[in-house]
């Protein structure tokens, strides 16, 4: 049974995750389905992403049962393989969603528990329906989080409600989650929501909108004099050219920019 579905529209790619009978919890194979459909997505000229998932939750989280039957794998040579750039196949779920050269938002609902939160702090927006439960869920399997999320989380968090919710397990409410920088926005309907958010993303110039990634993703660990650099180098490959030159043009004439 195919765990990611992947469908192109409007240069926006809507990835869902299609395991609801199991909450879309995290097994092997739906981990190297959202690595694959990730990697598909960041080759494709898609211009934005809508992460999604089937039935009432977006994702429960690691599929215990699962991974608990696979007792035979060498966890040392399988964790600490990098076999995605600087990742490892489980942070690769979170992180190839940095990977990809677009904005990806998340439409949030039920669980995001665990690997599940993880993954969803792999998009760049996090659009939560207000019954959204969020929580750093590994201390209860006596774990950390480690997909991931400690790359993305202390950039999101002050450091105490992040210690918190890493000590306790405790799930919050999607209200809290915005508060604490975990949710971006709360919404009756997340998946609509991220969907028009996608669709006026795609509308813009595709080269600025990679280029405003690729900088902010830089922002985000690099120095202040490779920060002003990367920004000049950034701005001087959208000058003057084609994609900027249609902005400008369309702006004039009050009319939808067409990229080519």
């Amino acid at each position: 049974m195919a765990r990611v579905s992947v469908e192109y529209e409007n240069h926006v790619a809507h990835v869902t995750l299609t395991r609801s009978d199991k909450m879309n919890a995290l097994d092997d194979a739906m981990v190297k389905a959202i690595i694959a459909a990730g990697q598909e997505v960041a080759a494709s000229d898609a211009r934005a992403v809508v992460l999604s998932g089937e039935g009432p939750s977006f994702c429960a989280g690691l599929d215990v049962a699962s991974f608990a039957a696979a007792a035979g794998r060498d966890n040392e040579a399988w964790l600490n393989a990098r076999d995605y750039h600087d990742a490892n196949e489980m942070q690769e779920v979170a992180l190839v969603w940095r990977r990809v050269p677009v904005p990806v938002i998340a439409a949030l609902k039920g669980a995001v528990y665990g690997g599940g939160l993880q993954l969803a702090l792999g998009a760049d927006i996090r659009i939560a329906a207000s019954d959204t439960k969020l929580a750093i869920m590994e201390m209860k399997w006596g774990l950390i989080p480690d997909m991931g999320g400690m790359v993305l989380l202390p950039h999101l968090m002050r450091s105490d409600v992040l210690r918190q919710m890493v000590y306790t397990a405790r799930p919050v409410s999607a209200e809290r989650g915005a508060d604490w920088g975990l949710v971006t926005e709360i919404h009756d309907d997340p998946l609509s929501a991220a969907r028009a958010l996608a669709e006026e993303i795609a509308g813009k110039s595709p080269s600025a909108i990679r280029a405003a990634k690729r900088l902010i993703d830089l922002a985000e660990h690099a120095g202040r004099q490779d920060v002003l650099l990367a920004e000049t180098a950034e701005q001087l490959s959208l000058i003057g050219k084609a994609d900027q030159m249609e902005v400008i043009t369309s702006n004039m004439q009050g009319r939808k920019p067409d990229f080519k």
